[in-house]
């Protein structure tokens, strides 16, 4: 993660978006949340996922069949012995999560398996 945009964060949030961790399942904010909105990243504020792309997946990290596609970039990421795409933010290269295709979630059949503690939900009502 650029270093621009650490200074504001928790350690816990560093421990997700710079040091490529995961929180505990069913332990984020996010992942019971299905309020209209959207979710920017907690590092710069950059629009990543909007609320109507996220659906109810029972893994415990709040889950999207869609991303902001421009500012959203997917990584090969070899780590824990496995081939997974991790998923950052554009703007700031903070780590987000991984997403997943063909587990039949969704019609789009993918999943968005993010982090919340990456997360800032921005409410839709006025």
């Amino acid at each position: 993660m650029k270093k621009e945009y650490q200074s504001h964060l928790s350690e816990e949030e560093k421990s997700i978006l710079v040091n490529k961790g995961t929180e505990p399942p069913f332990t984020g904010e996010y992942d019971s949340l299905f309020s209209d909105g959207e979710y920017l990243c907690k590092g710069c504020d950059s629009t990543l996922f909007s609320s109507v792309s996220k659906f109810k997946s029972n893994c415990g990290w709040p889950s999207f069949d869609e991303g902001v596609s421009d500012n959203i970039e997917q990584k090969v990421d070899k780590s824990l012995g496995r081939i997974r795409i991790e998923i950052i933010c554009s703007k700031c290269n903070g780590h987000l999560g991984h997403v997943f295709e063909g587990e039949n979630y969704t019609m789009k059949n993918t999943r968005y398996c993010v982090n919340s503690l990456s997360l800032k939900f921005k409410s839709n009502k006025k």
